[in-house]
């Protein structure tokens, strides 16, 4: 009867340690960040296809959201698919792509990771060429690195800041291309002054 008793004890602690690292993970998924898995070449060549990547859930409650950072958020046609894209613009800013630049706020921006210049989606488009547009409150403009090849708010317009999951900041598959990713825009050119912290908190205040 004692090494049954030996035994069981055994097992129950085994599953106490598996119930608390599934609550564990479980917690960490809902609110603190959780896996994405890159599809498609939208990104390239900041990422490829199959490509993992981390996704923060806690950043945009602790600071406001910066151009250059990469954001996953839900589709606006299909909110079960997520979209990985890149923040060029934010609520104020206003946005124009001329021949291929894009400029925000009347400055030319450089974005040394993009695969190609900037394209438009003609007449069916939601951003034209030569047309500048001011991103309302509670809204973002996104676009993919590669340009030719992404679906973002130059196709189907602005982006809720409600929409928004969270922020990319690690890319942890495949092992040789792990690290750490950083926003290639200058500090300068990441933020605005006169900032409404509202803009930003009270929509993400909503997601679980």
């Amino acid at each position: 009867m004692r090494v049954i008793k030996v035994v069981i004890d055994f097992v129950m602690d085994i599953l106490e340690t598996i119930v608390f690292i599934g609550s564990l993970f479980i917690v960490i998924y809902l609110f603190v960040a959780q896996p994405n898995l890159v599809k498609g070449v939208s990104m390239e060549p900041t990422f490829q296809t199959n490509d993992y990547i981390l996704t923060s859930k806690v950043t945009y409650r602790i600071r406001p959201m910066h151009r250059g950072d990469i954001v996953v958020f839900k589709s606006p046609r299909n909110p079960d698919i997520d979209y990985i894209k890149r923040i060029i613009a934010l609520p104020g800013d206003n946005i124009l792509v001329r021949n291929g630049n894009v400029f925000v706020n009347d400055e030319l921006i450089n974005e040394p990771y993009i695969a190609a210049r900037t394209n438009l989606w003609g007449e069916g488009g939601f951003l034209k060429e030569g047309v500048s547009l001011v991103i309302p409150p509670e809204n973002v403009f996104v676009m993919g690195d590669n340009r030719p090849h992404s679906s973002d708010s130059r196709e189907f317009g602005y982006i809720p800041l409600s929409s928004i999951i969270g922020q990319v900041f690690y890319r942890y598959f495949p092992p040789t291309k792990a690290h750490w990713l950083k926003n290639p825009w200058p500090k300068n050119r990441q933020t605005k002054l006169g900032l409404q912290i509202a803009d930003f908190f009270l929509p993400l205040a909503k997601l679980g």
